[in-house]
This record gives structure tokens, C-alpha cells and sequence, in this order.
């Protein structure tokens, strides 16, 4: 009885850390609380053999996202079609997948170190292979990382160098360090948080990036249509038209942007709309950047595309433009959609047969600026993002359309996902959306400018580029594994030891 009471009092302590870690991202922004919640669980963790610790890992996990992404209920709730009990258990079905990742980690972590204690620092190391893993497998979901926790946090510093995973390798570190800490009651382990404190205020500090003198003035439109309309035929004409009213009294910016689909109009067929706004757009020397969606008829494929209208003739195919090359499941592709798609209505969404881009493409060029795009989902992918961003980028330039998850707390990720890009990569970063969060941030993802969610209105600011590269713009994830490898040094130094005891 003693044991089962210990097991369920563990299991009930794990759920709550992980849905308790929600409050430490967008919009609630306890930064802090990673540094209780996760040493909470690596000492609730420790003594456990490893198929309690893959079990308590993935009860952890089931907290941690089900709590963290919880606003996905109200896309299929409202555009899915499905009855609310298969809504609950695609949601539980989704979650105990990602929760299967931290098991992962905390099996492989247990299964060494219950063994030699020279192991226990591996938790960093096997938590950041669960992490790629999960950011890769059937196209990846890397959303929720721990690392976005710290975009206004202490460790947040990090970024230009480690890139997010680092920074959640750190976490991990830190959260050891402190359990060694009070278990052994010797404050030596509590040097390794302050290094990584003391690397946070130094390394935004020295990378060999440069400010431009000259700023850019930017107009960000925020359409706010409603999602029930925004792909019906007859609302083509009023959503241009509203985009089109918000932009003309302002369009003497340098830099327009519109959001994901913003012209619904298949593209081919939308050449006097496109040709007229181009038009407007060179009359005030502006360059306006719109998503459109690109229907190759040759092939029958359609793109999640970006253009650029400014005082270059305007051609259906020219080569300034952007395909998407990450899409969503469900919303942009449907797998083995031949069973899926006669089910329900969420498996047959509109524009949901969408083709690739490439993984890497040219910068858009606007204005007399390069422009690394993002549409939507893929700025949660930092490898892509990175692979994208060049010395002679100026800025990162993301659109969406988050009026699927409504008023919850997704979007505010989305937004908080989009500053991590600004900061690993040095580079600042417009973001247009359908009805928010629209906002401007720097290089060092400070928000410059922010418009009301759900209001049909426009964001102006004077952004400055930036040109040169981060330190981990040019080594990706090379320092978080390098950092990662650190936790087996010990392992490496007790097997040296045992040989020279030996000889």
C-alpha cells in the first residue's frame, strides 16, 4: 500500500511539473520556473530504476504538452467536424506520442547512471537526441522546447551562440547541478548555472554582426478576416479589397507585408489584382510582400507562396518569390490521405494538398533588402530557418494566419518561437498575421512594435537590418552537442582513472 500511495503521490507531482512548465512560455512568461520545476523532476527521477523512469518521463510528458498545447483543441473543435469525445482522444493520442520522447530520454539517462554515477550527467546529452529526434520524425513537431522558455529569461543570452537546443541543454545542466547540489550539500555543482549565466551576458556581445546605419520603415497589415470566410469564392474580392483600404493611406513605407494567403486568389489567375497593387506599390516606391497561393497547372500542384510586388514588372513564374517547404500535417498535407480524408472534415480542410518548396531558397529581394522568409509553421524549425539565412540577410520575415487556434495561448508561442529566430541568428524579424500576433522585433528579439490581436489595423515601425552572421548561424547545433558531450566527461575520467589504476 506503501508503495502504491509513493507511486501515485510521484505520478501526480510529474503531472503537475509538466503543466505547470506552461506558465513559463508566451504569453505568461514565468521564465523562472524552470529552474524549480525541472530540478523537481530530475530528483523525483533519480532513484527510480529505468522502467519507472521511462514511466515517470512520460507521465512528465503528458503534463508538459497537453497543458503547453492544449489551444490545438480549438482548431479541430471548431474547424474539424468530429464529435468533442474524438476530438479528447486524437489530442490524447497526440500527446502521449511527443510524451514518449522525455520517457526516452529519462530511460537511456537511468539505465547508465543507476549503474555508475559517473553517468549522471548524460541527462543533457540524452534529452537533446530525444529532442532532435522529435524535431524530425514524420516531418517533426518541435514545438514546446524548453529552450523557448528562456526568450526573456536569464539563459535567453545564450542564444547567439548555442541556438535554442543549447539553451535547453543548459536548463538541463543547471537543473543537475542543483539536485547535486542539495543532495550532497556541497555548493561546488552550482558553478555550472553561473558559467552559463556568465556566458549569457557575454555572448550577445561578440558575435560579428553589424548594424546597418540606414533603417527600413516597415508597415505590418493585419487583415482579421474570419477563418469560416477567408476561402469561400465570393470573399476573394472583399479580402483584397480589405487588405487594399488598410495599405493605401499608408503606403509610403519602404516595406509592406501581408500575411499567409492574404490574396486567396489562385495566383496564375490573379494577374490584373497583382498587377494593380505592384502598381501602387511602385508609385510610392514601396515593395509589397504578400502570401499567395501558387497553382502550378502543368503539374496540377499547388505552393504556399510569398512574391514580392514593387517596381519590377510583374510576371506569373519569376523567380523572387518563396514556396513553403515545411508543412503542416493535416492543414497543408494529409498522410495516407486516400483513408483519412473520407472520415471527417478535418482530415479534408481547405488548401490541405499543398506540394514542397525547397529547403533552401534565395532570399527574397524587396526594396533594395534580402528578406529570409518563414511561412507559419516553419519558423519553429531554427535548422531551416538557418539554412536560409545568409551574411547578407537583413532581416527574417515570417507570416501566418494563427486564427485557427483563436484566443488561447498558441499564437503567443508562435510569436515567442519567432523571437528565438531573431536571437539565434542575429537578424531582426517581421511578422505579419491574419488577426495576430503581428510585431517587429530586433535583432536581440525585443519587440519594437506589437498590434491588438483580432483587430483589422496596420503596425509601422523603422526597423534597422543587420548584416554578418552569429556564431550559431555558422555552427547550427554543433555547440549545444558539443555542450551536450561535456556530461560524459566524467565517464571518459573514471574509465582513464580505472586504467592507470590497473597499469
Amino acid at each position: 500500500m506503501m508503495k502504491l500511495s509513493g507511486g501515485i503521490t510521484r505520478s501526480v507531482l510529474l503531472l503537475l511539473c509538466g503543466a505547470v512548465l506552461t506558465l513559463a512560455y508566451s504569453p505568461f512568461h514565468w521564465h523562472w520556473l524552470p529552474f524549480i520545476v525541472l530540478p523537481i523532476v530530475v530528483g523525483v527521477i533519480w532513484p527510480l530504476a529505468p522502467k519507472r523512469a521511462f514511466r515517470a518521463g512520460f507521465i512528465f510528458g503528458m503534463g508538459w504538452f497537453a497543458a503547453g498545447l492544449s489551444w490545438i483543441y480549438v482548431s479541430i473543435d471548431q474547424y474539424g467536424g468530429v464529435p468533442v469525445p474524438v476530438t479528447l482522444l486524437l489530442l490524447v493520442l497526440l500527446f502521449a506520442y511527443l510524451s514518449l520522447f522525455p520517457a526516452l530520454a529519462f530511460w537511456c539517462w537511468q539505465k547508465l547512471s543507476h549503474r555508475k554515477f559517473a553517468w549522471r550527467f548524460s541527462l543533457p546529452f540524452f534529452w537533446l537526441i530525444a529532442e532532435l529526434l522529435r524535431g524530425w520524425l514524420f516531418t517533426g513537431f518541435p514545438w514546446l522546447s524548453l529552450g523557448y522558455s528562456q526568450t526573456d529569461g536569464v539563459f535567453g543570452g545564450l542564444a547567439p551562440v548555442l541556438g535554442e537546443t543549447g539553451i535547453t541543454v543548459a536548463l538541463w545542466f543547471a537543473a543537475l547541478s542543483i539536485v547535486m547540489a542539495l543532495r550532497f550539500k556541497k555548493p561546488a555543482p552550482l558553478l555550472i548555472p553561473l558559467i552559463f549565466l556568465t556566458c549569457a551576458v557575454v555572448f550577445p556581445k561578440i558575435q560579428p554582426t553589424e548594424r546597418k546605419t540606414e533603417s527600413m520603415s516597415v508597415l505590418l497589415v493585419q487583415g482579421n478576416i474570419q477563418q469560416s470566410l477567408k476561402w469561400q469564392a465570393e470573399q476573394q474580392w472583399p479580402n483584397i479589397l480589405r487588405y487594399l483600404d488598410l495599405t493605401r493611406p499608408k503606403f509610403n513605407h519602404d516595406l509592406v507585408i501581408w500575411p499567409e494567403s492574404a490574396i486567396t486568389a489562385l495566383e496564375p489567375y490573379a494577374s490584373d489584382v497583382l498587377n494593380t497593387v505592384e502598381q501602387s506599390a511602385s508609385i510610392n516606391d514601396s515593395a509589397l510582400v504578400t502570401g499567395i497561393i501558387d497553382y502550378d497547372r502543368l503539374n496540377d500542384d499547388f505552393y504556399n507562396s510569398v512574391i514580392v510586388l514593387d517596381n519590377e514588372s510583374y510576371s506569373y513564374g519569376n523567380t523572387n518569390r518563396y514556396q513553403k517547404h515545411q508543412l503542416l500535417p493535416i492543414g497543408e498535407f494529409v498522410p495516407f490521405e486516400n483513408l483519412l480524408r473520407p472520415l471527417a472534415p478535418l482530415f479534408n480542410l481547405p488548401m490541405s494538398s499543398f506540394s514542397r518548396g525547397g529547403y533552401q531558397q534565395p532570399n527574397l529581394e524587396a526594396n533594395g533588402s534580402n528578406l529570409a522568409m518563414a511561412i507559419c509553421y516553419e519558423i519553429a524549425f531554427a535548422g531551416q530557418v538557418r539554412s536560409n539565412t545568409y551574411d547578407d540577410t537583413d532581416y527574417l520575415v515570417t507570416i501566418s494566419n494563427d486564427t485557427w487556434f483563436g484566443d488561447s495561448h498558441g499564437p503567443w508561442q508562435h510569436m515567442q518561437i519567432a523571437r528565438m529566430r531573431a536571437m539565434e541568428l542575429g537578424k531582426p524579424l517581421l511578422r505579419a498575421t491574419n488577426n495576430g500576433v503581428t510585431a517587429a522585433v530586433d535583432e536581440h528579439g525585443n519587440y519594437l512594435a506589437l498590434a491588438p490581436q483580432f483587430k483589422a489595423t496596420t503596425l509601422s515601425t523603422n526597423v534597422y537590418g543587420v548584416q554578418g552572421s552569429t556564431i550559431f548561424n555558422t555552427i547550427g547545433n554543433w555547440g549545444a552537442i558539443i555542450l551536450a558531450l561535456l556530461g560524459l566527461l566524467p565517464i571518459i575520467a573514471t574509465k582513464r582513472t580505472k586504467k592507470r589504476a590497473q597499469a
